[in-house]
Order: structure tokens, then sequence, then C-alpha cells
């Protein structure tokens, strides 16, 4: 087994990365500034981030030939997904450095998993409980009451693999238009927004925290993101203090995100953890050009066990998702002042589908 011991990578040397989408693309974009390779291994043919590196490998996750052979031709393994089978990272860390640490992959690919490690920690979520069966929705349902949430406990992004059922509603109903998969029942939260904080961590320990960012989602997709969050300073700090001791507890290395409510009492404000994304994040996306350092640049960094940037925001920053036909209105963002335009070399412009991001830096003025 390889261990996070190994030496820092040199100018020159190999990263993988598992996936193939806009995630992997920046990620091999930010690697190359640095004078390192990366290869990427997707099963899709027409993944976008194959078309910024030199090295693909288009496979099955599956493939233990495939993996061994691109295994062999990295000298570190990353991924751009949390959705990549745990057993292929797994397999692939038999052979190579594989970080962030596999085992992280098995926690947060189970919703439930997930929440109960975060409950651990003292860190509040939403109200939860267990769905595996009818019989086992209907005592969720008894304890969490309604409204609620039913999510599949694997898989699903961007409002899939979710129904909500109101207090009025047919909760077997959900369950069958989940198609009977394992499920985790989420009380309704009413929170005041929705806030984000991206992370990074070091192979040394070292953690370094982006500022706050603001989201608000249409459709169940992030469309805009801004930073910094209009949250009061200690609001902000406890948000920062939960993702940093979600990664330490973690012994992560890389950049992890946590999704957060932040949620209103009265004069009261509180924070509740929604999900943990470990991987760079499209709420981050926003660093590339309002940041001294970008998200993906800081995991390169941890990956190849480079000392972390201290990041420092430029100004008042948003960030808008292009997504489906959005982007073929590409052509108006580039004649406004202080935006950059970022396409991520996609076919089809399906509805829902992320095609790219625009991002906006009003510089110097920074609260």
């Amino acid at each position: 087994m390889f261990t996070r011991a190994n030496a820092p990578l040199s100018p020159g040397a190999t990263i993988g990365i598992l996936g193939g989408g806009q995630l992997a693309r920046m990620l091999a974009q930010a690697a190359s500034r640095l004078g390192l390779n990366c290869h990427i291994f997707a099963p899709d043919e027409d993944s976008c981030a194959f078309d910024v590196v030199r090295r693909v490998t288009h496979a099955a996750y599956d493939d233990q030939d495939a993996l061994a052979r691109f295994a062999k031709d990295c000298d570190a393994i990353t991924y751009e997904f949390e959705n990549v089978p745990s057993q292929t990272a797994a397999f692939l860390s038999q052979r190579r450095l594989v970080l962030p640490d596999p085992r992280i992959l098995a926690t947060t690919q189970d919703r439930l998993v997930e929440k109960e490690f975060v409950e651990s920690l003292g860190i509040a979520t939403a109200p939860y409980a267990a769905a595996g069966d009818v019989p086992q929705l209907f005592e969720a349902v008894r304890r969490i009451g309604l409204p609620a949430i039913l999510k599949t406990r694997r898989m699903g992004y961007d409002g899939k693999g979710q129904m909500k059922i109101e207090p009025d509603g047919d909760a077997a109903a959900a369950w069958r238009a989940l198609h009977g998969a394992p499920c985790i029942l989420e009380g309704f939260v009413s929170y005041e927004r929705e806030i984000s904080v991206v992370v990074a961590r070091g192979r040394d320990g070292t953690l370094q925290s982006f500022d706050v960012t603001e989201n608000e989602h249409r459709d169940h997709i992030l469309k805009i993101s801004r930073v910094p969050a209009s949250v009061p300073q200690p609001v902000a700090d406890e948000a920062i203090r939960i993702a940093e001791t979600i990664a330490t507890a973690f012994d992560y290395v890389g950049v992890l995100a946590v999704e957060m409510f932040v949620l209103r009492d009265g004069t009261t404000q509180s924070v509740l953890v929604n999900e943990v994304a470990p991987r760079v994040h499209n709420s981050g996306h926003w660093t590339i050009d309002g940041c001294t350092v970008s998200q993906f640049e800081q995991h390169i960094r941890a990956v190849a066990g480079w000392p972390l940037a201290q990041p420092s925001r430029l100004g008042l920053v948003e960030m808008t998702n292009l997504i489906g036909a959005e982007a073929d209105d590409y052509a108006k963002w580039l004649t406004i002042p202080g935006a950059s335009l970022h396409l991520y070399g996609k076919g089809d412009a399906t509805p829902g589908r992320k095609m790219g991001h625009v991002t906006r830096v009003w510089s110097g003025m920074q609260s």
C-alpha cells in the first residue's frame, strides 16, 4: 500500500485523474501551469477533459487491466467526483498514492454514513433517518415529520435521486419513484441562505480555507455563487471551523467542500451541514479568477505534496453557471468588463447540463 509518506512530486511528474468532466479539465489546466502532467481515466469517450491533456485512458472503472496500465503511467492519482467506485480507488491505491484516501469515498458516497460521520464530530445536520424499505420509511416519517426530503443513499446530484414529501403526500409513491433504492429521509429545513466552504488540506496537515460562499440554486442546480457570503463574521468563522474540522477528522488531503444551511431563530443564526463533497466543487469556481490561487491549483498542490498557497480574494466576486442552451449566448459575456468566460468544450447543451460559467470580479471591494 502506498502512503502519503511518499516524496513530493517533481515538475514533469504525472497525476492521474479519475473522471473526465469539467472538474478534471480544470484540474489538468491548473496542473499544467505548475509544470505537472495529467493522465485522464474516464469511461465516456466524449469526456471534455480529454481535450486538454496528452494522455487518456478510455475504459470502464472496473477494467482492472486498464487500471493497472493507468497506474503504471502515474506518479499519484486523484479523482474529480465522489461517485468513482470505491473499489476502483482501492485497487489503484495498491499501486500508487491515491488522494484523497479511498476510504473517504466509502463514507461520502453514502448519505446516511456521511451524516452519521458528521454528527459524530458534534456538528449539526438536518434531522434524518434511514429508510431502507417502506415500513422503515413510514417509521422515519413518524419520527422526522413532514414535509421532508427522501433521498437515495447513493448517487444523485443536482436534484437527482430525491423527492420532496409534502404533509399530505404519499410516502410510498415517493419511494416507488426512486425505484425502491435504499434511502435516507431528511427533515425539511427552513433556512435563511445556503453557503459553502471550500477548504484545502495538505499532506502535512496544513489547512487553507477560501472565503465563505453564498449559493443560489435553481431547479436544484447551482446557478450563482457570491463571495463573500452575506453572513456575520461569527457565522463565517463557524462555517470555516466546521469545514476544517471535517477535513482534519478525515485526515484529508486535497480540496474538500462542505455545503451548509444558515438558520435564523430570532436574532440568533446557526449553521447546519447539508452535504460534504470530497473534491473540487462548483461553488469554488470563482477562485480561478477571483482569488490569488484557485481551488484547482490548491488540490494539485496538496496531491503533489507541495506547500499550499494562502488564498486572498481579489474583490467582490460573482460566479454564474451557464446551464444548457445558456452557453449558446456566450458572446454577450465577452463584452462585459470584468467578466471571465469559461466554456467546458462539451457536446450537446441538454437541459440541466453545466456547459460553462462566468465570473465577474469587482476589484478592490472586499466586503
